[in-house]
């Protein structure tokens, strides 16, 4: 009975942190107005993947890439809040490690996030020996492992490297997530929540995936990390 009444606070406080970011993301870009149903739909699918301990995978090109570093960054560190580590893990360091604890007092909790565009000795290995289509497909295939989350990045959906990395993820059992423009292209199928921007030139659809994903990131943060009432929080809280 606990475990149940547990399990419904949570959610009831997530969908609250949902209902702020989303206010707050169309006061500043109402363009995305028609975007409400989704926009849940993304930030419970991101809150649900780290919850059970998976990691998300980012790939776009071009500025794409740049918003999936961008991403990458806000989930893997503290981004609005505070994210400190559990008393007992940083007691077990002191312990472990004498004299070094205070300086790993320093780090923060973090939502694992792996991009697929960093580096270069893979991607251009992968392309050379293989297929340069592949060089997402190929990450996703080694990487991803069922319940983690596929978030792929393209103003025209029609990029065929981010597009066969979706087919694996989809291959794998893995969900995906989509921020697109335009009509959606070919990516538009492949995803199970798609953000899409109402715009048709590649800036202006970049300009309203930042505030987009910004709020996502917010959202996600606020329901894995805000504060409990005494006693709420257990081990199924952490993140990495």
């Amino acid at each position: 009975m606990l475990g149940r009444q547990h399990r419904k606070g949570r959610k009831a406080m997530m969908e609250g942190h949902i209902e702020q970011h989303w206010r707050e993301l169309t006061a500043r870009s109402p363009e995305w107005s028609g975007a409400e149903e989704a926009f849940a739909a993304a930030v419970r699918l991101l809150t649900r993947c780290a919850r059970a301990g998976g990691k998300i995978l980012l790939c776009g090109n071009g500025g794409s890439a740049a918003d999936a570093e961008h991403i990458a960054g806000e989930l893997m560190k503290g981004f609005l809040l505070p994210r400190p580590l559990p008393e007992s893990w940083l007691r077990r360091a002191e312990e472990r490690f004498p004299g070094h604890g205070g300086a790993l007092r320093a780090l923060q909790a973090g939502i694992a996030a792996v991009t697929l565009v960093s580096g270069v000795a893979l991607p251009t290995a992968f392309a050379n020996d293989a297929d340069g289509e592949l060089i997402f497909a190929q990450q996703v295939y080694a990487l991803a492992r069922p319940g983690d989350v596929l978030w792929a990045i393209s103003t025209s959906g029609q990029s065929a490297n981010v597009n066969h990395a979706l087919r694996v993820a989809r291959l794998l059992d893995c969900p995906t997530l989509g921020l697109s423009g335009r009509d959606g292209g070919e990516m538009a199928p492949l995803l199970d929540v798609e953000l899409r921007a109402p715009a048709s030139s590649t800036q202006r659809i970049q300009e309203l995936h930042l505030p987009m994903y910004h709020a996502l990131c917010a959202g996600v943060e606020a329901s894995l990390f805000s504060p409990r009432p005494e006693g709420s929080r257990d081990e199924s809280d952490k993140t990495t």
